[in-house]
């Protein structure tokens, strides 16, 4: 069976599906409406780190800005964000456009020869695909949804800065609107996917186990969260809590800590928007939401807090925050948490630094009006906060705690460090 596939969207997601689709199928299509991405990527560089120069070097696979490079493609594969709005509702204004633009292809294209497949990856709430974006699809396309294009949905499990946990590695859900289609999905991935498929029964419980997937683990991070609130009032370290708990066999190794990204922090509330659509009000996801939502200022009122209590708040209080991220070693910056920390430090008057090594300088300028500084500006902090632990930053970490004022502060997020290698005149704190 010979598929001619596109992918929309070329970013961590689409981009590697693409060139792992490339060393099997022999004309492969990678569409991105950012024709800047797309020189770079043709020029063999991919901003996100998610691909080596040499595999964009040797892909069979064609990278486009231009819709009239997909008229020749029968299998399409759509992975364009989903994000949220300011007031948290479900953003769906790139899977909306992506649906526009494959209307004009699939109009172009026409009738005959074999039925097009259209593939969702992007995280939707459950019903989305088969009836707003399919109904977008027909209605741009003048084609009837079921006839002249089927349609499937096969979420993402991508993992950024993950080089264990690939998409050649992480089993993968299949879905699709009836068997023939599914069988053409099936034969499609299971050329990339090495850890196996899983055929889910239909569309709308693929887009259910997704949403599910990562609102499980917001939820679990939430507990562990409130539970470090509840410990600092105590007096004792979470991790130590955790650490004994987690000698039973059945306890969940979960951590307190940012929950950010753009799926963990965001995907919750795609399923709440449905839940609440069809007149349920979801309390345990929302709960969970808003606990994590208020890490960030708890952590600078705690900064502020240790500040006090010691003596140490002056005219010109200096903190420095380690990482922008919004996990360890990658570049990502959507949805970070720490711009939170920042802003709730100012508002106390207090000069905030933020130093990350990974992440790209202008993209923090762009995203979130931030300068991110140079090693050589971190000196005579009162307070150093490890923020995101990436790799480069822990390795490190001597010459970073050399920075702190004697009697300053380490705050330490993720628990990341061990107090023992604290330098005796300093003071540590970890969430």
């Amino acid at each position: 069976m010979s598929e001619k596939i596109a992918v929309i969207g070329l970013g961590y997601v689409g981009l590697p599906l693409m060139i792992g689709l490339a060393r099997h199928f022999d004309e492969i299509v990678g569409f991105d409406i950012d024709s800047r991405r797309v020189a770079a990527l043709n020029e063999a560089h991919d901003w996100t780190g998610e691909v080596q120069s040499e595999e964009l070097t040797q892909t069979t696979g064609k990278m486009t800005d231009k819709l009239e490079d997909m008229i020749t493609c029968d299998f399409f594969i759509v992975t364009v964000p989903t994000p949220i709005d300011k007031a948290k509702r479900p953003d769906l204004s790139p899977v909306m456009g992506a649906c526009r633009m494959l209307g004009d292809v699939l109009k172009k294209k026409g009738k005959g020869g074999k039925t097009p497949l259209i593939v969702f990856e992007s995280t939707v709430y459950p019903g989305l695909t088969e009836t707003i974006c399919g109904a977008e699809i027909a209605a741009v396309s003048g084609l009837t949804q079921s006839e002249d294009f089927k349609l499937g949905y096969s979420p993402e499990r991508i993992n950024p800065g993950d080089k264990v946990h690939r998409v050649e590695t992480i089993k993968k859900i299949i879905s699709a609107e009836d068997e023939e289609s599914l069988d053409r999905l099936d034969h499609v991935y299971s050329k990339v996917i090495k850890a196996g498929l899983h055929r889910a029964t239909n569309i709308c419980v693929a887009e259910a186990a997704k949403v599910l997937e990562n609102t499980q683990r917001d939820i679990n991070i939430a507990l562990m969260n409130e539970l470090a609130f509840i410990c600092d009032r105590i007096g004792i370290r979470t991790h130590d809590v955790l650490q004994a708990a987690g000698t039973k066999w059945n306890f969940l190794p979960f951590t307190p800590g940012l929950v950010g990204g753009h799926c963990i922090g965001v995907d919750p509330y795609y399923l709440t928007a449905r839940a609440e659509e069809l007149g349920y009000n979801p309390q345990v996801i929302l709960s969970g939401r808003r606990i994590n939502d208020s890490v960030p200022a708890f952590i600078a009122q705690k900064i502020m807090k240790l500040l006090v209590k010691s003596g140490r708040i002056k005219k010109d209080v200096r903190v420095a925050i380690l990482g922008l991220a919004f996990k360890e070693d990658v570049r990502d910056l959507r949805n970070s948490r720490v711009p939170e920390i920042v802003s709730e430090l100012e508002s106390f008057g207090v000069k905030v630094l933020v130093y990350d090594p990974v992440a790209d300088k202008d993209h923090a300028r762009h995203e979130y009006d931030l300068e991110l500084c140079e090693k050589e500006d971190l000196a005579d902090l009162d307070t150093l906060v490890l923020a995101v632990s990436h790799k480069v930053i822990l390795d490190d970490m001597e010459t970073l705690l050399g920075r702190v004022a004697d009697g300053g502060f380490i705050i330490d997020v993720k628990s990341a460090l061990d107090p023992k290698d604290i330098p005796k005149n300093l003071n540590y704190w970890s969430l």
